[in-house]
């Protein structure tokens, strides 16, 4: 059994394309909107960037300007496929940039028994740059219970749909509501909007009359999309999951977190039929897999052959009240109790293990103490797209996230009257992903 990735798709920007990789013969395309304009599929030599063959030609004359783009990569599996398979896969830049051409795609295919394709979704930012072509890769890695074929890598083109640089559509005047929700969704929800979603949201802003309202407007939307169910359930979670487990606050790569918001939020949009079932599957293989990392069970963290109070004790250590270091953890000892009786037939099971590590993450006073902490971190990741101690931060510190942070805690978490939100949307790094 293996699995192939089909080389070299160019997709230009502004474009939705499906792409169906059963067999080198057969492409299924579905078009979203874009611009006049004429494109080419092409299959190109990855050492030379010379075209080796035209696979397919169209054009479309249906005018959109803001369409949310999108490639969907189907990865098949033959041979043998009667037995479970997993892949890794995970996106690195060529000449385009992850924080302001495309989004990071990162994560883990899981195939059941006979099951043979999986789809990797990559967004593509549709800015308002007038650049010329540029490049990403997406690479398989890791299989377990399968090989992989050849090749196993696809570089992405994304060719510009702007001849010259446009209007930023997240700065005023040319503000573009379409543009900021969709994008929202794409950096916080890790998905396309769903159509009722989308109108909610743009409504909000768009029913404004007055320079006034659209401010305050467009700061409670972005900030909605983190105090979201969705987001609560999803990114909030793998935060607290890590918490709970490393202590790891601020230091969470964004990398790290992306691969496990990506896995946990997959398949799910709050409201639709079938949300709760598939994010329960998905919390259930999260956290199974995640105590069965190398780095969970190491002998520094949470080795098999602790007994059930000492896991419990050490996951609830971590549940501190970052405000106030003698707190003790966030469980009441009818609670920490329970748990320990909860793994007490076997501490070393890793069933019950990912059981005890999820009640704790989550734990409404856990939640409530780490929330001011997740919501400036999620500024960097959402907006910024980086850990906040990475460039352009003029020290490489954390002093930019332990200012937003004091100033978050100030005002007893009003990110309004912090003006923390505002800052973030408005800073030139946030509107340089998208325009001049």
């Amino acid at each position: 059994m293996e699995f192939r990735m089909y080389q070299d798709i160019a997709i230009p920007s502004g474009v939705l394309l499906s792409l169906s990789w059963r067999d080198r013969a057969q492409w299924n395309f579905c078009c979203g909107p874009t611009k006049a304009r004429t494109y080419n599929v092409q299959l190109r030599d990855p050492s030379t960037n010379a075209v080796l063959s035209t696979l397919y030609s169209f054009s479309t004359d249906i005018e959109t300007l803001n369409a949310t783009t999108r490639v969907d990569l189907v990865v098949t599996r033959t041979g043998t496929t009667t037995a479970e398979a997993t892949v890794d896969y995970v996106s690195s830049d060529g000449t385009a940039s992850e924080r302001s051409d495309y989004l990071e795609a990162l994560g883990t295919l899981h195939f059941a028994a006979n099951e043979t394709s999986k789809t990797i979704t990559a967004f593509i930012v549709d800015d308002r740059l007038g650049e010329g072509a540029e490049t990403f890769n997406i690479t398989l890695g890791n299989p377990v219970g399968c090989t992989l074929g050849s090749p196993a890598a696809v570089v992405v083109t994304i060719n510009s749909n702007e001849a010259v640089n446009g209007l930023n559509p997240v700065q005023e005047p040319s503000f573009n509501t379409d543009f900021f929700v969709r994008q929202h969704y794409i950096d916080f929800s890790n998905r396309e909007a769903d159509a009722s979603g989308l109108a909610f949201w743009k409504n909000q802003i768009d029913e404004c009359t007055t320079p006034e309202c659209r401010e305050i407007r467009k700061i409670n939307v972005s900030a909605a999309f983190f105090l979201s169910i969705e987001f609560q359930q999803t990114g909030y979670l793998v935060y607290k999951a890590n918490q709970a487990s490393f202590n790891s606050h601020e230091f969470l790569k964004l990398r790290d977190f992306l691969s496990d918001t990506q896995e946990i939020g997959r398949g799910v949009v709050i409201g639709q039929p079938g949300a709760d079932a598939q994010l329960e599957a998905n919390k259930q293989k999260f956290f199974l897999d995640f105590v069965q990392r190398p780095k969970f069970r190491n002998a520094a963290a949470f080795p098999t052959s602790m007994t059930a109070e000492q896991f419990v004790d050490k996951l609830n250590a971590n549940t501190f009240d970052p405000s106030a270091s003698l707190s003790g953890g966030s469980l009441t000892s009818v609670e920490r109790n329970a748990l320990v009786s909860q793994l007490l037939p076997n501490p070393a099971s890793p069933t019950l293990r990912a059981q005890v590590l999820r009640s704790l993450s989550e734990n409404a006073l856990f939640s409530n103490r780490q929330f001011n902490r997740a919501f400036v971190l999620m500024q960097y990741f959402g907006y910024l797209r980086r850990n906040p101690n990475d460039p352009p931060e003029p020290l490489l510190d954390f002093a930019g996230y332990n200012f937003w942070l004091n100033k978050l805690n100030q005002f007893n978490g009003d990110f309004v009257n912090a003006e923390m939100v505002k800052a973030f949307i408005i800073s030139g790094e946030y509107g340089q992903r998208f325009g001049p």
